[in-house]
């Protein structure tokens, strides 16, 4: 099954509060945090609101 690593590379400082929560509920606190979570369609969705305040990469696992 693929897996997403996420990596946060944008700040949240002035960010609307649902992509702050967004980010959190991924499980990233801080600027280049990565976190791995399973490709599922509620993770897709969840990385899908915050394009612009994270990096993507697919990884085999």
């Amino acid at each position: 099954m693929a897996k997403l690593q996420i990596t946060l590379v944008r700040s949240l400082i002035g960010r609307p509060e649902n992509h702050r929560k967004t980010v959190n509920t991924l499980g990233l606190r801080k600027l280049n945090q990565t976190v791995v979570h399973n490709d599922n369609p509620a993770i897709r969705g969840m990385v899908n609101q915050i394009t612009h305040l994270v990096k993507v990469e697919e990884i085999q696992g």
